[in-house]
């Protein structure tokens, strides 16, 4: 009988994205272990439990903490980095002062044009989940 665990949190994306949808699932194995689930931002759960309005929600990769803090951007993935053991050396430069700030302006420009490079790249964009949404299909796995 497996024992469910709740994770450290979830990573939230914008599954409109093509290059996040492509990417942050791909990096999924490597966050579950280390506790961290993904789920696009679009799904239904999210806006209920962050309590932001559809505008702020799909502005940054945003981390979901159990106790319902919310990590944006550049900071989400410097908690994700910190975990993984083979990425402390990227994590160590992007909180040190000259570091964190090529590192913040850096997630800032790719998020402002995810949308084109997506396109750039020829990475087609997702569709918005049914409200049988990832989010979902964790608890059942979870519980079974």
């Amino acid at each position: 009988m497996s024992r469910s665990v709740e994770p450290r949190g979830w990573i939230l994306y914008d599954d409109a994205c093509g290059f996040c949808r492509r990417w942050v699932p791909f990096w999924a194995p490597t966050l579950r272990r280390r506790g961290l689930e993904i789920a696009p931002l679009q799904s239904p759960w999210v806006a209920e439990r962050t309590g932001l309005d559809s505008t702020e929600l799909l502005r940054d990769l945003l981390l979901l903490l159990p106790d319902g803090q919310v990590v944006r951007g550049a900071d989400a993935y410097r908690f994700a980095l910190r975990r993984i053991a083979w990425t402390w050396p990227l994590w160590l430069l992007s909180v040190l002062p000259l570091g964190r700030q090529l590192f913040d302006l850096g997630y800032r420009i790719f998020a402002r044009h995810r949308h084109r490079i997506s396109r750039a790249c020829r990475l087609p964009p997702g569709v918005t989940p049914r409200s049988e949404d990832v989010h979902e299909q964790i608890v059942r796995r979870d519980s079974s």
